[in-house]
């Protein structure tokens, strides 16, 4: 049995789950989510829990059981909570602005780089840190703007300049160093 698809997915209050077939049905108070799983995996809403059972011992559905599991504990989460991921402007002149619900992102470029989020994602900016918070109650499409926004101008090995999230560890390289 998976470690993690025998975990019951607690469903805290204020949320409201909706199963019908293989198709699960999440809403809270931060948005609504839907998504299709596989139907040879069960899901089943007992009191408030959602539990999650496999048809067979099969490798194919072993995988797929802790995934499912995952997948609905993090739309349970993003309905309730929500998700961010925080990005850091690191670099001389490099900065991030607001602008309206977009964030203008000056990297070097020759104009600032508009990045307007997609629906259910918004911006928190702090100008004093360079820091870029990306939230929303979608877990894929959270991590997705981020890794969006982080391409702009990546963190290069030399000098370190460049988007990153926060915590990330560049890897430094020498320079060129003098002939002697």
């Amino acid at each position: 049995m998976s470690r993690i698809g025998r975990l019951p997915v607690v469903v805290p209050s204020g949320v409201e789950v909706k199963i019908k077939g293989n198709e699960v049905h999440v809403k809270g108070p931060k948005g609504e989510l839907q998504r299709a799983f596989s139907p040879d995996i069960s899901v089943k809403q007992e009191g408030n829990q959602i539990l999650i059972n496999r048809s067979s011992n099969e490798p194919k559905f072993r995988a797929l059981h802790g995934t499912t599991r995952a997948l609905i504990n993090n739309m349970v989460t993003g309905v309730s909570t929500g998700f961010q991921k925080v990005l850091e402007v690191e670099g001389v002149g490099y900065r991030v602005e607001q602008d309206g619900v977009n964030a203008a992102i000056y990297v070097g470029y020759s104009h600032p780089v508009i990045f307007e989020p997609p629906k259910g994602i918004s911006f928190e900016i702090d100008t004093r840190a360079r820091q870029l918070k990306v939230m929303g109650y979608d877990k894929e499409v959270v991590g997705q703007v981020a890794a969006d926004i982080r391409k702009i101008r990546p963190p290069e090995p030399y000098k370190g300049k460049g988007i990153r999230y926060q915590g990330e560890r560049v890897r430094r390289k020498a320079g060129k160093t003098a002939k002697g």
